[in-house]
């Protein structure tokens, strides 16, 4: 399988474009309905509700990172997942019914435990559709990808946080970058091409760290015109996931095709 080909299936496969499309649509949703319903308490509420957001996106990262290390140096586990591509398949179907799911009920996304429950499951599932990609890919490659992820992570968080710019107002501009994206990697599918790979490559890396500006800051509230209800934090937890988690299969891509 070449280069662009494995790189445009994972990526679709795991991203699930059409149905982020559904989420971040779902997501913008709550957001503008609490901008209007804000009150009194909201700053210190908010700033709880991002400790807890980030407090279970780092538990979802170790997660994958066990799976990514398994995936990596692991010789059976790299030959089992070579071995079963229908593995991959059948995670596919199943995140994307998850994430369907949770789009589409308030009860599974803010009653609990129910939604801790399928929030495990679903990073089970990222995670291990996550080390299917990896595992084609020589440990050095992944270990500098997930080097500058890291990097490029932390410090647009960094900036999200004491930045006067305010990001949320631009959830239109990005849900417009999103599908653009979603039409180039098709075409990758369609028109596999190294070229194609690393410019589609490098646009969802820009595009997927603007997000992470502008998740970070609907959590925040503060001077932000939009934010998200805490109520709802499951949404912005698996939001900041997918966005880290992109962000680094990106930059791994582009390392590959410069390799």
């Amino acid at each position: 399988m070449s280069l662009s080909i494995a790189y445009s299936y994972h990526k679709v496969a795991s991203s699930h474009y059409f149905n982020l499309i559904a989420w971040r649509w779902t997501l913008a949703s709550e957001i503008k309905l609490y901008a209007k319903t804000s009150y009194g308490n909201f700053n210190l509420l908010i700033n709880n509700t991002l400790c807890k957001i980030y407090s279970i996106v780092m538990c979802q990262l170790i997660i994958a990172t066990t799976f990514m290390s398994m995936a990596t140096f692991h010789e059976p586990t790299i030959i089992i997942l070579k071995s079963y591509p229908c593995l991959s398949i059948i995670t596919s179907i199943t995140t994307l019914g998850i994430l369907i799911a949770l789009a589409c009920s308030e009860y599974l996304r803010r009653k609990s435990p129910v939604n801790y429950i399928f929030l495990f499951l679903i990073t089970l599932a990222l995670s291990f559709l996550l080390a299917v990609s990896v595992s084609q890919y020589y440990p050095n490659q992944v270990l500098l990808a997930l080097g500058i992820a890291t990097i490029i992570c932390f410090a647009f968080t960094i900036f999200a946080l004491q930045t006067k710019i305010d990001f949320t107002v631009m959830g239109s501009f990005f849900m417009v970058a999103i599908i653009i994206l979603l039409v180039a990697s098709t075409v990758v599918i369609l028109i596999p091409g190294k070229l194609m790979t690393l410019i589609t490559a490098c646009i969802g890396s820009i595009i997927y760290s603007m997000y992470l500006i502008y998740d970070t800051q609907i959590m925040v509230g503060s001077n932000h015109r939009y934010s998200i209800t805490p109520r709802e934090y499951i949404l912005g937890v698996l939001a900041i996931y997918i966005d880290i988690i992109n962000i680094f299969k990106d930059i791994l891509t582009i390392i590959v095709i410069g390799d």
